[in-house]
């Protein structure tokens, strides 16, 4: 038998424990594995993201070696095509829990959005859930690398912006958008599209910032250019017709870092070298599974975290530099003044693991006194809202639902209106940290 032959004969057996074990890795990838986590990560990643066309791919596969042994299975055969059935099985299974993201954000944002605002949600193009290269360009404009730094090196940004002009007067509410990659990959060509479109077809402006990447650069560099990046969209507000006074920020891992440093160090001139009297305030951050804690003082993150940053990122001892790496830890920058935060993280997430997630929302929760929206969201594992998947395009259409009510809110403050729906979610719902520390979405709102 020559050896080709006796490959084909083994193929069926081949995939079906190949797929089984890809459909076992999406549900329980690696962890805190040196070797394995990262390479576990990008199997269930897109296992998960993209199950329907996993499940599709499986199923033609398998149809078509079947049907080229006319019927004639062999018993390895018949073990692959039960192993593919079970796999099978269990990427319904990511697909089930896919499918329950709105129900587990709508149960995030209850008690802070009404339910009629919940339901009349602008709906994401969905066609993308199965087609991720489907992102919804045509729905807005979209402006490539543009300069915000005058000196050093020129970092750019891309502008989103709605198809139509605004009305006569009208001013836009903004977003600034921050990508990860560890603080040393990545670039606003990756991350926070799918999010960026959908809020551009909705009336908002979107400004989707690169930085300077570690090594080359150590922070607190990537934040200062991200507040510089704020600061200019604020001295452009004529320009894109925004309203330089509700800018929020979106980010996502290393980015969801400085999103959250950025909501709460607002002013902070030891970040605002050269432009200390530059407005950085924002109102209202969204950060996506972030690191909230530099020093990974419950030793949840990788192998090794701390000493890669010491090295690649933060260029200081924490040892001998305590207070420069708490400083760089949202953690520890909790305050009152915090903006409405929401924030989003995956209980499968083996990057960046979820309890230090629930750890900063019970913290935020016990000390700001605006609202705190903690969405849980379960199988799901880092990265998930990159392109769009029946989950992320659930998880933008509620992102947006939060951000219209802060900017609501907003409005109706202007308009000496009632601000009737903080103060609802501050009375009625108020948990406690415990509520916080198990699974699940919970929503908390400032005392």
């Amino acid at each position: 038998m020559s050896r080709r032959s006796h490959d084909g004969r083994y193929r069926l057996l081949r995939r079906g424990l190949f797929d089984a074990a890809m459909a076992i890795n999406a549900h329980k990838p690696l962890k805190r594995n040196t070797v394995g986590t990262v390479p576990s990560f990008f199997a269930s990643w897109l296992t998960t993201e993209a199950a329907p066309i996993v499940l599709a791919t499986w199923a033609g596969r398998t149809a078509r070696d079947v049907a080229r042994r006319r019927g004639r299975l062999t018993v390895a055969d018949k073990v692959g095509v039960a192993l593919t059935a079970g796999a099978a099985v269990g990427v319904i299974g990511l697909i089930r829990d896919a499918r329950r993201t709105g129900e587990q954000l709508d149960a995030a944002l209850s008690g802070f959005v009404p339910p009629e605002e919940l339901a009349d949600r602008p709906r994401a193009q969905t066609i993308g859930a199965y087609f991720p290269v489907l992102n919804g360009f045509r729905r807005r404009k979209r402006t490539r690398n543009v300069g915000y730094t005058s000196s050093g090196p020129r970092m750019k940004l891309d502008v989103y912006e709605p198809l139509l002009p605004p009305e006569p007067g009208q001013r836009r509410p903004a977003i600034l958008q921050i990508h990860g990659g560890a603080w040393v990959i990545g670039s606003k060509d990756e991350q926070g599209i799918p999010l960026l479109n959908h809020l551009a077809h909705n009336g908002w402006v979107g400004f989707n910032v690169n930085y300077q990447l570690s090594p080359r650069s150590k922070a607190p560099q990537h934040l200062i250019d991200c507040k510089l990046a704020l600061a200019w969209v604020r001295e452009h507000a004529d320009e894109y017709d925004i309203d330089p006074d509700f800018i929020v920020v979106t980010g996502q891992s290393a980015g969801g870092h400085l999103c959250a440093l950025m909501a709460l160090t607002a002013g902070d001139p030891s970040y605002q070298p050269g432009f200390e009297d530059a407005d950085t305030s924002l109102q209202a951050a969204v950060p996506f599974y972030g690191v909230y804690d530099m020093l990974d003082r419950d030793a949840e993150q990788l192998p090794r975290f701390v000493e890669l940053l010491q090295l690649v990122v933060m260029g200081t001892d924490p040892l001998e530099d305590a207070a420069g790496w708490e400083a760089y830890s949202p953690i520890d920058r909790v305050t009152a003044d915090a903006p409405p935060m929401f924030v989003l993280h995956g209980d499968n997430d083996v990057l960046v693991p979820v309890e230090g997630a629930r750890r900063f929302v019970g913290k935020l929760a016990k000390t700001s006194n605006n609202p705190v929206l903690y969405g849980e969201l379960r199988g799901a594992q880092h990265a998930f809202e990159i392109f769009p998947s029946i989950r992320s395009v659930q998880t933008v259409e509620y992102v947006e639902r939060f951000l219209n009510r802060v900017h609501q809110q907003y409005l109706d403050r202007s308009d000496g209106a009632v601000d009737d729906g903080r103060d609802e979610a501050t009375a009625v719902i108020d948990l406690s940290a415990s509520d916080v520390t198990g699974s699940g979405p919970a929503m908390v709102a400032g005392s």
